[in-house]
């Protein structure tokens, strides 16, 4: 990614924000992981009030989609790293709903029990990690490259 200089501290702080919307979203994906390794349902503990009213709320996703896409990624006077850092989760978080419709379409499956799992937990795993490195690299000021969903953000973002 294009170095676009320097980034404060709560420019760093803001771009992090973001990565809460595929973080609540994916949480559902964990139920196998949370049921076979209870300590890590304690991780997600303090996000449990956002998680009860983000799948509380009718359309709290998608309300927050386009909150996100209008008000910050469309936003030309707020840093490019902070748009970046957005439009990646969103990104991210697209790529979650395709993969729902990818498990509706496996649960149809008579004898998927096991299929269903596996791809559970590895959606999990998958969104977990990029967003635990893209937090951390924009805790460091750096733009975190994650494979294909980083270039389409840069494409977007020109």
């Amino acid at each position: 990614m294009a170095w676009r200089g320097s980034t404060t501290v709560s420019d760093r702080i803001f771009a992090c924000l973001p990565y809460l919307l595929p973080l609540v979203e994916v949480f559902r994906y964990g139920e196998f992981l949370f049921t076979q390794f209870p300590p890590l349902g304690l991780l997600f503990l303090p996000l449990q009030p956002l998680i009860t009213i983000y799948f509380g709320v009718p359309f709290a996703g998608l309300i927050i989609f386009f909150a996100l896409f209008l008000l910050v990624v469309r936003k030309e006077n707020i840093s490019h790293f902070i748009r970046f850092n957005t439009l990646q989760a969103i990104l991210l978080d697209i790529v979650i709903f395709l993969f729902s419709i990818l498990t509706q379409l496996i649960g149809i499956i008579p004898a998927g029990g096991f299929a269903i799992q596996t791809l559970y937990t590895t959606i999990f795993l998958g969104t977990l990690a990029a967003v635990v490195f893209s937090v951390i690299q924009s805790l460091m000021g750096r733009y975190a490259e994650i494979p294909a969903i980083s270039e389409a953000a840069y494409m977007q973002l020109r």
